[in-house]
């Protein structure tokens, strides 16, 4: 008999966590961290594997390291030790990147990294809720230490405000009827575990939609841990600010895992590299030039090697961009 897996918390983190597209990352972000004295962002450092593999190949390096959960952080600290001279790793949100590089006095840079979603460190710790293939508390917050938990959003909002959650951030088409079992079931008690809610889930959705479109689950988790912690309005106000802090020459990648992220990422790299003139501008002046250059057509996937070795990067899409004009005064 093989000996049971010892728990996440007794696995070295760097057999815990493979960053996703590593060697695509370095190659997209190596002309301009490869620089003397460049200093990158990590801005959603979780366990710190793309980060090690950019301080190891770079040795002259800085790493701003960001990251909401202070677990992750402490993790990444552990496995970032030996750098420790080069990293500055700070427990904020990833739209907090301006603030944060003014704090530290550094800036502008020359490369920032985004890998958006749920880390491997949520997903893997059966305490948090993220999960619906693991009984625990409805929580999901990626900062456990502040803010309304997903139990709070389901047993305290209104059924309009549920819908529209659900549809929102998880696209789900059959919100409204999860919605009704959902208020049912909490005039009786609060919900508060995840195998409460998968239970209530698999009873409302319809046999035929629970058919496709994989585990019954799956949009409304989605939903709810983008709602509790305010996913989307983050990385609304991040890429744009993730652009304005690099330097001429410095580039942005960023990797997102559903729809909802790579449209706000897609439109915000798309209007940052086109020109500012109108279309019947017969020359453009210097400040009409596109800011940023598109180093990748369309979004990059994972392929079937990668998938196969990181079922986790099946759903993730790469984007990136080069920065080819200063920004204006």
């Amino acid at each position: 008999m093989e000996p049971d897996a010892p728990p996440p918390h007794e696995v070295p983190t760097s057999q815990r966590h493979v960053p996703v597209l590593l060697a695509r990352v370095l190659e997209l972000l190596e002309p301009a961290v490869s620089r003397p004295g460049a200093v990158v962002v990590d801005g959603t450092l979780g366990m710190g594997g793309h980060a090690e593999a950019l301080l190891a190949r770079h040795t002259g390096l800085t790493l701003v390291g960001l990251d909401r959960d202070p677990e992750a952080l402490r993790l990444a600290g552990e496995r970032l030790a030996p750098f420790a001279d080069r990293t500055h790793l700070v427990h904020a949100v990833f739209d907090e990147i301006a603030e944060v590089l003014d704090d530290l006095r550094l800036g502008p840079v020359q490369g920032v990294l985004f890998d958006l979603g749920v880390s491997s460190l949520q997903l893997d710790e059966t305490g948090r809720g993220f999960s619906y293939s693991r009984d625990a508390p409805l929580d999901m917050r990626m900062d456990p230490t502040t803010g309304p938990s997903a139990a709070d959003v389901l047993n305290t909002y209104a059924p309009g405000e549920l819908v529209r959650v659900l549809r929102d951030h998880g696209e789900e088409r059959a919100a409204k009827r999860i919605v009704e079992a959902v208020v049912r079931a909490r005039r009786r008690a609060p919900l508060r575990t995840s195998a409460e809610l998968v239970a209530l889930l698999e009873q409302a959705i319809p046999a035929a939609a629970r058919r496709t479109g994989g585990h019954p689950a799956k949009r409304t988790f989605q939903a709810l841990r983008i709602e509790v912690n305010g996913e989307l309005d983050a990385i609304k106000g991040a890429i744009p600010d993730a652009v304005d802090v690099l330097a001429l020459g410095g580039r942005i990648v960023v990797m997102s895992y559903q729809s909802l992220e790579d449209r706000i990422v897609k439109r915000v790299l798309a209007a940052r590299s086109r020109p500012t003139a109108p279309p019947d501008m017969p020359v453009l002046r210097e400040q009409d030039q596109p800011e940023l250059t598109l180093l990748t057509r369309g979004a990059e996937q994972a392929d079937e090697q990668e998938v196969a070795l990181n079922p986790r990067a099946a759903s993730v899409r790469l984007r990136a961009a080069e920065r080819v004009r200063e920004a204006a005064a």
